[in-house]
C-alpha cells in the first residue's frame, strides 16, 4: 500500500542542498544589502565569514580562509592554476569531479609529469601510491559516487609536495586532518545548505610559501590571482574579495555558521550526517533489492549517499519520478555520469526523521516501478 506519512522536508538534492532546519529567509541579517562589499560593513561581514569558518573548523595556526568566485569549482581551479607546476603531480580520481581535475591538469595546464590513479565508481584507487615528493590532487568525498577517503593516514606528514583537496561535500560532515591538507576547497551550498556561486579557499602556510616563491608560466585571469609582486594578497583572506560577491548569499552563509555554533559545532554536524547514513544502512541491510554503490563501509560517504537498485535504468528513473510526483523526494536520481541509481543527501541540514519517513516510500516506488 502507498504510505501516508511524508517527509516534512522532501529536499534531498546533493547540491544545492536542503536549507538548515528552522531556516527562515526573513530572519537573515540583511543590513549589508544595497551596500558596497568594500564598505566597512560589507568587509566586516566577509571577514566574519572567513574568521568563523576557521574557528568552527578548528583550523591550525597560520591557515588562511578566503571567499573566492565560482563556487568550489572556482576555488579548485584557482588553486591548481596558481600552485601546480614545480613538482610532479599524483592525481587520484574515482568519479566525475576528480576526473575533471585530471582533465584540467593534463589538457588545460598541459603538465607532463602527471601520474593518474583512477578507479571506477564505487571504489577507491590505491592511495598508497602517493609520492611525498609530489603534489597530490584529490577529492575527499566523491559527490557523484558516494565514495570517500577513509582517513588521511596515506598522506605523509613529512611530504615535500602540496596536497590539494576538493572537500566540498566533506567539510562540516567528515573529520578532516587539516594538518595534512595544504589546500582545501568547498562551497556553501553543500553540508550547510547555503547558496551557490561562492567558493571557500583554505590555504596552509606551506601553500602560501609556494605561492610566494613560484610564478606559473601561463597567464592567470584576474579572478585566479592570489599574489601581487610576489607576495600573497592578504586582503582576500580578510574580507576583501577579488570580485563582487552576493551580500545576500554572505548573510545566508553567516546564518548557517551561526546554526552550526548553536547546535554544538562541527562535532554535531558530523554526528548528524553519521546518524542519517545509519538510517539508510539499516534500510539497505533489510532489503535485498537495494545496495550501496560503495560496497565497503569504511569508504562510504555520509553525505552524498549513492545507491544501486535491482531495476533497469528506466525503472530507476521511474522510481525517482514517482517520488517527485508524490512530493516525497526531489532530485534524487544518480548524477548523469554515474551508474543508474539513487543519490540521497544525508548531510547535516537533513533531519533524521525525514529520512525515516522516506524509507517506506522507497519500497513503494520500487514495487510500483518493477
Amino acid at each position: 500500500m502507498k504510505p501516508t506519512r511524508k517527509p516534512a522536508n522532501p529536499n534531498f538534492s546533493s547540491g544545492p542542498c536542503s536549507k538548515r532546519p528552522g531556516y527562515d529567509l526573513a530572519r537573515l541579517d540583511t543590513a549589508t544589502l544595497g551596500r558596497s562589499h568594500r564598505s566597512a560593513l560589507g568587509k566586516a561581514a566577509l571577514a566574519r565569514a572567513c574568521r568563523d569558518t576557521a574557528e568552527l573548523l578548528g583550523l591550525p595556526e597560520g591557515y588562511r580562509v578566503g571567499v573566492v568566485p565560482a563556487s568550489d569549482t572556482g576555488a579548485m581551479e584557482m588553486a591548481m592554476w596558481s600552485l601546480l607546476g614545480p613538482r610532479p603531480v599524483d592525481a587520484f580520481a574515482w568519479e566525475s569531479f576528480g576526473e575533471g581535475w585530471i582533465t584540467d591538469i593534463v589538457k588545460q595546464l598541459k603538465l607532463e609529469a602527471v601520474n593518474r590513479y583512477q578507479a571506477p565508481y564505487g571504489q577507491l584507487p590505491d592511495l598508497g601510491r602517493a609520492n611525498p615528493a609530489h603534489d597530490i590532487v584529490f577529492t575527499w568525498n566523491g559527490t557523484t559516487s558516494g565514495v570517500k577517503v577513509p582517513n588521511g593516514d596515506w598522506i605523509s606528514a613529512e611530504r615535500e609536495g602540496l596536497t590539494l583537496c576538493d572537500a566540498t561535500s566533506a567539510v562540516f560532515a567528515m573529520d578532516l586532518p587539516w594538518d595534512k591538507l595544504d589546500v582545501a576547497t568547498f562551497s556553501w551550498q553543500k553540508v550547510l545548505g547555503g547558496e551557490g556561486a561562492h567558493g571557500m579557499l583554505v590555504l596552509s602556510p606551506r601553500a602560501v610559501a609556494r605561492l610566494e616563491s613560484y610564478r606559473p608560466p601561463w597567464p592567470l585571469p584576474k579572478i585566479f590571482r592570489l599574489t601581487k609582486n610576489g607576495e600573497l594578497i592578504e586582503g582576500i583572506f580578510q574580507g576583501e574579495t577579488i570580485n563582487t560577491p552576493s551580500m545576500l548569499c554572505v548573510a545566508d552563509y553567516l546564518d548557517a555558521l551561526d546554526w552550526v555554533r548553536a547546535i554544538g559545532g562541527v562535532g554535531e554536524t558530523i554526528a548528524r550526517s553519521n546518524r542519517n547514513l545509519a538510517v539508510l544502512e539499516r534500510f539497505v541491510a533489510a532489503n535485498d533489492w537495494i545496495d550501496f554503490l560503495a560496497a565497503s563501509p569504511e569508504i562510504r560517504s555520509n553525505t552524498s549517499v549513492c545507491l544501486t537498485v535491482d531495476l533497469p535504468e528506466s525503472g530507476v528513473k521511474a522510481m525517482a519520478r514517482l517520488l517527485e510526483a508524490e512530493g516525497v523526494a526531489y532530485d534524487i536520481g544518480a548524477y548523469r555520469d554515474a551508474p543508474a541509481g539513487l543519490r540521497i543527501w544525508c548531510g547535516a541540514s537533513i533531519e533524521t526523521e525525514d529520512l525515516e519517513a522516506l524509507l517506506p516510500w522507497l519500497d513503494w516506488a520500487y514495487r510500483a516501478s518493477r
